[in-house]
């Protein structure tokens, strides 16, 4: 049985919980609150001394963590995952915009909205995370106008890295209206007969 530390409004960490369900596998979860400084403790260091969440613990005792890497030791062998090494790649390409180009942005700008009310001390980044988070999204409508998934025809682990912040995008103020092909994307993906919700 896996064990995940997070937070269940955590775009990363929904991610695991998204991968997870679609798997079938079984977990526990176990909430750690980042904002009364609980990824700090010397506990939770032990599991990720970078003091981040999510962390997947397996049967051994072993700690995984950064929520892409954890994707993909979770898909590896499963549908979710190609195994043609140019798909792959292209995979990862994904995850690595997520990383630097869309989750900075998009993540960052629901956090200063969502979790801080948009403090005026942090308006002018907030500005800047929505015009780079509109790049981003742009990126992702030119690829979603081409193909069902961001690679190709199938649901894999780039789109569950994507779709966990994307899908709540207007949480930071981002408007997905301009963005058909997004949103088409968005339900396609939520269709899925095992999908389950961030805050289910």
């Amino acid at each position: 049985m896996f064990k995940v530390y997070g937070d269940y409004r955590s775009g990363n960490c929904y991610k695991v919980k998204l991968m997870l369900h679609l798997l079938g596998k079984a977990y526990d979860w176990v909430p750690v609150d980042i904002l009364k400084g609980e990824t700090q403790s010397e506990a939770f260091l032990a599991k990720n001394p970078n003091g981040k969440i999510p962390v997947l613990e397996l049967d051994d005792g072993t700690c995984l963590w950064e929520s892409n890497a954890i994707l993909n030791f979770l898909a590896e062998g499963s549908e979710f995952l190609p195994s043609e090494p140019r798909l792959r790649t292209q995979v990862l390409q994904w995850q690595f915009f997520e990383q630097y180009s869309h989750e900075p942005y998009v993540a960052v700008a629901r956090f200063i909205q969502l979790y801080q009310g948009l403090p005026e001390a942090r308006r002018e980044e907030y500005q800047v995370c929505q015009a780079r988070g509109y790049k981003a999204l742009k990126v992702m409508e030119k690829q979603l106008e081409r193909t069902p998934y961001l690679v190709g025809e199938r649901y894999s682990i780039a789109d569950i890295a994507l779709y966990a912040y994307t899908h709540v995008a207007d949480e930071g103020g981002f408007d997905l209206q301009t963005y058909p092909a997004i949103r088409a994307w968005l339900a396609r993906v939520a269709s899925h007969p095992r999908h389950v919700g961030m805050l289910d």
